[in-house]
Order: C-alpha cells, then sequence, then structure tokens
C-alpha cells in the first residue's frame, strides 16, 4: 500500500470539505502567528514592558512551537489528526482571549506560550489530514491551496490587527480573532465528518514502532528535507525581514519603492503557488521543479545586490523571485509526501516543519550581524546563497529513492 492509497476517498466533494476546512484551519494559524507583533506599541504602552520584554514573549512562542511540534505530530498519529487540530484552534482562541483579558505582563507572556503550543498542531494535523484524505489526483492541489491559505493569513494578519487596535482597541481586535478560530473549530467538528478518525495504516502504537519512528527521524531523506526547509526559512528571513532595510542602505532605496517590491515578492509568492499546484500535478518530477525554481528564485535576487536597478526594475525582479520561490512550495510537500512511510503523515511533517522553526533562529541574527557590520549587500547574497544551497538537499532526497525510508514496524 502507498502513501497515496490511504484512505483517500476519490470524491471530489469531499476533497473540497477536506481542503476547505484545513485550508480554514492554516488560514487562522498565520493569522495567530501574526496576531501580536503588530500591536508591540500599544502592548508597550499598557503594560510598560520595552520592546526586548516583548521579543522575549515572541521567543517563547517559537521556542515551544519548535520543540513540541513533533510530538504533535505522534499525537496526530496516534489518536485523530482532527482532534489534535481543534484542541490546537482552540487552545490558541482561548489564549488570546487570556491575552486580551491580561492584567498583568506576566499573564500575557503565559498566554503568548499557550499559543506557541497551540500551534505546535497545524503542521503534523493539517498534513496528516491531507496527506490520508484526499484523492492522489488532487493531492499537488491540495497542498498549494493549503499553502495559498497560510500565505494569505500571512499576508492580511498585519493590516488587520493595526486596524482592529485602532477601531476597537488591541484588547477587542485579540477577542474578535479568537472568536474566528473558535468558529474554525467549530466549522470542523459539526463539517468534518471526513476528517474524524485515524488512518487504518496505524492499528496500534508498540515500543517497536515508538523505535522505527525514530530511526525514520534520523534517515537521510527526510533529514534533508530537515535541512530543505530550514534553508527556505532563512531565505524568507532574509528578503521578508530585511529585504527592506537592505535597499535602504545599500541603494537608498526610499522606504515606499522597498515596502512596494517586498510586496510584490511576497504577492507573487502566494499567487505561484497555485501555479505551483497545477504544474505538480501534471509531473512526478518534483525534484525538477523545486530546483529549478529555487535556482531562478536565487539568479533574479543576485543582479538587486550588485546594481541600483532602479523602480521598476527592482520591483520586477523581487516579483520573478517571489514567484518562484511560491511556485516551488507544492513540489516541495509532494517530496516530504515521497519520503513518508503510510500512517507517519503527521511526525514526519511536524518533524521536517520544525526546520521552519530553527531557521528562522539563525537568520536573524546572522543577517542582523550583516547590517550591524555594514554589508547589506550580503543580505541579498546570503538569501540567493541560501537557496542554491538547498539544491543538492533536493537531488541527493531523489537519489536515496530507491532506499525508501523506514516502514512503521
Amino acid at each position: 500500500m502507498t502513501p497515496t492509497t490511504i484512505t483517500a476517498d476519490p470524491s471530489r466533494a469531499s476533497d473540497f470539505r477536506v481542503i476547505t476546512l484545513v485550508g480554514a484551519a492554516h488560514f487562522v494559524s498565520h493569522v495567530y502567528i501574526l496576531a501580536l507583533p503588530p500591536l508591540f506599541v500599544f502592548l508597550r504602552a499598557d503594560f510598560g514592558v520595552s520592546y526586548v520584554e516583548l521579543g522575549w514573549a515572541i521567543a517563547l512562542f517559537n521556542v515551544l512551537t519548535g520543540t513540541l511540534q513533533t510530538p504533535a505530530g505522534f499525537l496526530a498519529d496516534r489518536i485523530s489528526a482532527r482532534a489534535v487540530l481543534v484542541g490546537g484552534i482552540v487552545l490558541g482562541a482561548a489564549s488570546l482571549l487570556l491575552a486580551a483579558y491580561a492584567s498583568s505582563f506576566a499573564l500575557f507572556v503565559v498566554a503568548v506560550g499557550l499559543l506557541g503550543l497551540g500551534n505546535t498542531v497545524y503542521h503534523p494535523a493539517d498534513y496528516a489530514l491531507l496527506s490520508s484524505r484526499i484523492s492522489a489526483q488532487r493531492m499537488s492541489q491540495a497542498y498549494s491551496i493549503h499553502i495559498f491559505a497560510g500565505f494569505t493569513g500571512t499576508a492580511v494578519a498585519p493590516a488587520l490587527m493595526i486596524a482592529l487596535a485602532q477601531t476597537i482597541g488591541w484588547r477587542a481586535g485579540l477577542v474578535a480573532i479568537a472568536i474566528m478560530g473558535f468558529v474554525v473549530a467549530a466549522a470542523i467538528m459539526l463539517f468534518g465528518e471526513v476528517l474524524a478518525g485515524r488512518s487504518s495504516a496505524r492499528a496500534s502504537g508498540s515500543a517497536t514502532d515508538t523505535r522505527t519512528d525514530w530511526r525514520l527521524f534520523t534517515s537521510a531523506p527526510v533529514l534533508l528535507n530537515l535541512i530543505f526547509f530550514m534553508l527556505l526559512a532563512m531565505v524568507a528571513t532574509g528578503v521578508g525581514s530585511y529585504g527592506i532595510v537592505a535597499l535602504e542602505v545599500q541603494w537608498n532605496t526610499s522606504l515606499s519603492l522597498a515596502t512596494t517590491a517586498l510586496t510584490a515578492y511576497l504577492g507573487m509568492s502566494a499567487l505561484a503557488v497555485l501555479v505551483g499546484g497545477m504544474v505538480s500535478a501534471r509531473t512526478d518530477r518534483h525534484d525538477i521543479v523545486a530546483t529549478a525554481g529555487l535556482a531562478l528564485s536565487a539568479i533574479t535576487l543576485i543582479p538587486i545586490a550588485f546594481v541600483d536597478l532602479g523602480a521598476a526594475f527592482l520591483v520586477a525582479m523581487l516579483g520573478i523571485s517571489g514567484f518562484f520561490n511560491g511556485f516551488i512550495q507544492p513540489s516541495r510537500d509532494m517530496l516530504v509526501r515521497s519520503v513518508t512511510p503510510p500512517g507517519a503523515f503527521g511526525k514526519v511533517f511536524g518533524f521536517i516543519t520544525t526546520g521552519f522553526n530553527i531557521g528562522g533562529m539563525i537568520a536573524p541574527p546572522m543577517f542582523g550581524y550583516m547590517m550591524d557590520h555594514g554589508s547589506p549587500r550580503g543580505v541579498l547574497i546570503g538569501s540567493a546563497v541560501c537557496a542554491l544551497i538547498a539544491i543538492p538537499t533536493v537531488l541527493i532526497t531523489v537519489s536515496q529513492g530507491a532506499k525508501k525510508t523506514p516502514h512503521q514496524g
């Protein structure tokens, strides 16, 4: 039995329901991830704390997510991925309510920690559900829509939170998005019977299963994919977090133009996810799609580091780079799926997507050091190099294809 046949329902209506519900959960998760940073100015004033203290609160969120995401994957595989997903959404929504009514900064930090705990479930539970419930012919599209939903949450969260804070206050704003989470959780419970149960490939949890699980994490394809995800996170951090300041310092680019260029990068990334899903559905050579996209995304960043392109070409080049960055995302997930044994989707995706957290911890100080030492060009070159270094991880993973990762005992 192959991963593509595990409890997959070929019904278009069933696939549509799975994609819609899981996509809604992914959208909520990305809104929740970015709910607090836009509110820093309000939080600082209300609690009388420094930006450093607020930064430590966000660091706690990321440490808990990165540390506990893999255990959440084990839980999703062993019980019910739907139950784990609903539990995470409800915990996240409840933690935002706690943050909204926090009377002290200490209680607010506890709420942020709980939000990070709730955030651990999304990647493992989402991918466990998509990989086991979607029919094979629509798997690539399912992954692409899932990623697109997350990108959309990322795009709308900052503006949404600022608008809510300015109109009804930051506390009421957190209550509003908490309600959104409760609504999505209720929808999954009321209309998500197609998500119920667990994969038939996972009949029981034994000590042998657990030992095999940990051997799976040390297999070359899984570790290479972990590195792949880490490098992608470093590219995203370099361009997304430091791109604007790098352009301002390197070429004296105006804030408005640099912001427009970054918006083009992010917008084209989101659009390209859908295009990449259509392409990956028509090919089994996801390695070619991923390596070509990585190379083109990197190549289009390099001229920006060495030439003052002017407004039109700057926006165009960053837009093209963003397009290819988004284009590879569905193939990225299909590559992970291809090395995952039946019944292990939650734990493997939970472990591999921890690479996002690792990259998110390595990249900020690295690129920050470059900026502090007068090398804004290094930020752009470094982002391109990370994309190029990711190419061998894809090629070696595919070369290991004949040595499939160990199946569950």
